[in-house]
């Protein structure tokens, strides 16, 4: 049995679950607080981050490692594929979100609006969620320029890149506030992605106490 360790709030676990349900694997959830961790998650991952993947007793840690080995076991539905320059390019933009993305907007928008609410019972600085909007807008323009060239992110079909992108769009959009009407191709693209069989349990998501936006659910917007 595959057992995912993971909150609805972490893109990388969102990354992960995207990528197993493309591959049709079966899995299991098991849900964990970030901001009040158990004493198993360190048992499990040191470093204390999710998600975490179990499976027969193998434990793998980290989202990059889970990814890949993912890709390996499961070869009869690759998202990382191609020459050497596409493989690169996916993994250039799974970094790009995974790291750029996720330090520019989700710690500036997700960190204010839910860690820092649900961990200390603290209200978001106006000023950081500034920042963030403004850092959302750039990575928007940056996904503009991306579909001007291509059917989808890295390549012209679907690739891990799609799903690390829209892993982390996706939690900030559960919590409102982005200018879909102002991005035109971002917004043809991000609802194919959530139009997918895949993403079907994404958008049944709920974070406690936190109500989606009203269009998250909705294909179309």
């Amino acid at each position: 049995m595959v057992l995912l360790v993971h909150h609805p709030i972490s893109p990388f676990a969102r990354k992960i679950r995207l990528q197993m349900s493309e591959k049709k694997m079966l899995f299991v959830l098991r849900e964990e607080e970030p901001w009040r961790l158990s004493e198993d998650v360190y048992k499990l991952n040191p470093s204390g981050e999710l998600p975490i993947f179990l499976n027969d007793g193998k434990v793998i840690s980290g989202n990059y490692a889970i990814s890949e080995y993912l890709e390996e076991i499961k070869t009869d539905v690759p998202l990382l594929y191609g020459n050497a320059e596409d493989k690169a390019e996916i993994r250039r933009l799974i970094d790009w979100f995974d790291n750029k993305f996720y330090k520019d907007v989700y710690r500036n928008l997700v960190y204010e609006k839910v860690h820092k609410r649900f961990a200390a019972g603290l209200a978001p600085d106006s000023k950081i969620l500034k920042i963030g909007l403004n850092n959302l807008n750039y990575h928007l323009e940056y996904i503009e320029w991306l579909l001007e060239q291509r059917q989808y992110l890295a390549t012209e079909t679907i690739s891990l890149a799609d799903l690390a992108a829209a892993a982390q769009i996706s939690v900030v959009d559960y919590l409102g506030g982005i200018p879909w009407d102002d991005f035109k191709n971002a917004k043809i693209w991000y609802s194919k992605i959530k139009s997918r069989p895949a993403f079907k349990d994404i958008l049944k998501d709920n974070i406690k106490g936190i109500l989606p936006a009203k269009h998250y659910a909705n294909l179309d917007f």
